[in-house]
């Protein structure tokens, strides 16, 4: 008769570093009893399991409504690395859905995160960037994080981080500041963006062009792009091998020539010739910027002489598929026909 052995082995699919999930509606109260221990160990495993059931919106919803939220920001003061790293995990996670994102705003979760700009550990400082990249997606959000005051740094640890950050705070920024650029700009945001125009990294070229478009929109931003002859550049950037930094840069052009010293700056710089063969790019929203940028060049008479010969290019792009690209074709028409 065979003995009976017991296997020196855990079972299988058992995680050991992750708390056991209790049945049922059970299951996030007490995950959010055991972030409230004082076992170090304890802490951990339910941060671990909070990681995997913070993907569905329900189980995010009820967490906040049971005071997971309260928890959570308590534990980003914690001194043990792990901890502040997973519960940065978790609210980023969270902050991925729109209830998330809510309940941030309700219980003032961008304050406690704000603690964290200086962590000493990239993994929480990148966790909390995205995170503030997911929340600023919502209007609310973004405003939430102007009115928190964080603008002035998140613009500082633009020149600090690691490309990997630096990308998610331009993300941040470029949200940000189309709701309020007052901070941004008075913090020398268009010095520090026109350098990460010069990045080698692609992708940092093109959110710097993105967010310059957000900080030109005001009047004083406008000022700010001439005066720190940032137009030059971004006429170079019209020549990117990068389609969406192409598109940004005439983004940014767009709104930098409102001005009579835009207007000039962008002729003296020779923009017309890369924004006229930007007109035929593949995305239709290099082609709109193009087009607009193109008009504003075109309230100045020497723009609009550069710009008559190629009416005719103009006229086909009425036949556009996008609707905006077409109705941008036909003001800016009107505008180089125009004659005094």
């Amino acid at each position: 008769m065979a003995d009976a052995k017991i296997s020196m082995y855990l079972p299988p699919n058992v995680n050991p570093t992750q708390a056991a999930i209790a049945y049922g509606c059970r299951a996030l109260p007490k995950l959010n009893e055991e972030l409230q221990s004082d076992d170090l160990l304890t802490r951990q495993k339910a941060l671990m399991a909070l990681c995997d059931l913070m993907h569905d919106p329900e189980h995010v919803y009820t967490a906040i409504s049971i005071g997971c939220l309260e928890s959570l920001k308590a534990l980003l003061k914690d001194t043990n690395d792990l901890v502040r790293i997973k519960t940065t995990e978790v609210l980023c996670i969270m902050a991925t859905h729109n209830v998330g994102r809510e309940g941030f705003l309700e219980h003032n979760v961008i304050q406690a995160l704000s603690f964290l700009l200086s962590d000493a550990q990239p993994a929480c400082r990148e966790n909390l960037y995205t995170a503030f990249k997911h929340l600023a997606q919502l209007p609310a959000g973004a405003l939430g994080i102007v009115n928190s005051g964080l603008i002035p740094s998140l613009v500082w640890k633009l020149q600090r981080e690691e490309e990997e950050i630096q990308v998610l705070l331009l993300d941040t920024l470029a949200a940000c500041l189309t709701e309020d650029a007052t901070e941004a700009l008075a913090s020398r945001a268009v010095p520090f963006l026109k350098e990460k125009l010069l990045s080698t990294n692609c992708n940092i070229r093109s959110k710097a062009a993105r967010t310059l478009i957000a900080v030109s929109v005001p009047p004083e931003g406008k000022i700010q792009v001439w005066q720190h002859d940032v137009i030059p550049i971004l006429v170079h950037l019209l020549k990117d091998r990068d389609e969406e930094v192409q598109a940004n840069a005439a983004g940014a052009l767009m709104n930098a020539t409102v001005t009579t010293e835009g207007k000039y700056a962008a002729l003296d710089a020779e923009a017309t010739r890369p924004l006229l063969q930007l007109l035929t790019s593949s995305l239709s929203k290099a082609r709109l910027n193009a087009i607009k940028a193109l008009t504003m060049l075109a309230e100045a008479p020497e723009g609009r002489k550069l710009l008559q010969p190629h009416v005719a290019t103009f006229r086909a792009l009425e036949e556009d598929f996008s609707p905006a690209v077409q109705r941008a074709a036909q003001i800016a028409i009107r505008v180089i026909e125009w004659k005094p």
